[in-house]
């Protein structure tokens, strides 16, 4: 332990230049309080404490003035006292929950799709010798890439009178589309109108989670093959021994072993498709129309378009609400099933 809290000084003198007087109190007091019993409590909070400190100016400072904005009504400022009454109105309002059926629909698409392609993409470079390193950073150049750049490449793409994907459907005898300014689900424009337009996501929300999947998967795929080249090769080599195929190999396998991975992935992919606003911004040009108004954009426009603050602000403490328990979620049940071995 004496030589745990030594390690834990040379670190703080290392970033903070303290006095070797104070180093060394500091030094005597953990010891004393492991010696009493505390364990490594003590020195855990000590190293904890600048990572909760900045926490606690940048998030949980925020989350408190925006739960507290959320109980005044007006507008362009914190009118009178409402209570919960903002949270009961964004129930009831029917745009709320249309703003919420697309960001259900964006994670759905996104999340799934991202993983599924990242990895295999990922599994491929990891099975090539030559060139992986230049096709590491092909695949990976999306990612680095200004979303707001590459969303106007999309938009002259997508354009319904000259765009070169309705170009290219013309040219095979289909008709043009009007993708990003299509407001009808895409099921109902595949099947001619069999199914409702109102069931599954629009058109042009299938258009942002296209571009969404195009400029995330150069991260996941990093970060795969990272995971892919920690997986030991003996038990790859002892598996097909035994006779294991490539996909008896990947499911009984690569998938237990690269389990971590998925799962931080997932966590992490979840969170920022709830969070996405620049490439719906971007992409339709902060549009209202009901397929393509996520609730980041739902509360951007209550914020800075109507000025109704506390009913933003309710709106917000909402999604993070919705953010925290599915992450809870996934952790109960996802990580459970999660190898670190």
């Amino acid at each position: 332990m004496q030589h745990t809290c030594a390690n834990i000084i040379h670190l703080f003198q290392s970033i903070i230049a303290l006095p070797d007087t104070i180093l060394a109190k500091l030094d005597a007091v953990l010891f004393e309080l492991h010696r009493r019993g505390w364990g490594d409590w003590p020195a855990a909070l000590l190293l904890l404490s600048p990572a909760f400190l900045i926490l606690s100016v940048f998030v949980l400072a925020p989350m408190v003035s925006s739960f507290y904005m959320s109980l005044f009504g007006g507008r362009h400022g914190l009118g009178h006292y409402v209570g919960l009454e903002n949270y009961v109105i964004a129930m009831r309002n029917l745009e709320f929950r249309s703003s919420l059926m697309v960001t259900l629909y964006y994670v759905a698409g996104v999340v799934p799709l991202s993983l599924t392609i990242s990895f295999s993409i990922a599994y491929g470079l990891y099975r090539i010798t030559i060139g992986r390193g230049l096709l590491r950073s092909i695949y990976f150049l999306p990612y680095i890439t200004s979303a707001v750049a590459a969303a106007m490449i999309w938009r002259a793409l997508f354009n319904p009178q000259n765009g070169a994907i309705n170009i290219l459907l013309n040219y095979i005898g289909v008709e043009s589309l009007n993708w990003l300014l299509e407001p009808h689900g895409a099921l109902y424009i595949i099947t001619n109108g069999y199914i409702p337009s109102n069931w599954g996501p629009s058109l042009a929300l299938v258009c942002i989670i296209l571009f969404d999947v195009w400029h995330s998967c150069g991260f996941m795929t990093v970060i795969f093959l990272a995971g892919l080249t920690a997986i030991p090769r003996e038990l790859e080599e002892a598996a097909r021994i035994d006779g294991a195929g490539t996909f008896r190999l990947i499911r009984h396998v690569t998938l237990p072993m690269l389990s971590p991975t998925l799962f931080f992935l997932l966590i992490v992919g979840v969170i920022k498709a709830f969070q996405t606003f620049n490439s719906f911004y971007a992409l339709t040009h902060g549009s209202s129309m009901p397929g393509t108004q996520n609730l980041i954009l739902y509360i951007y426009a209550q914020f800075y378009e109507y000025g109704y603050w506390g009913y933003g602000a309710a709106v917000a403490t909402l999604l993070m609400l919705a953010i925290v328990l599915l992450t809870l979620i996934q952790w109960h049940f996802v990580g459970r099933r999660v190898h670190y071995s």
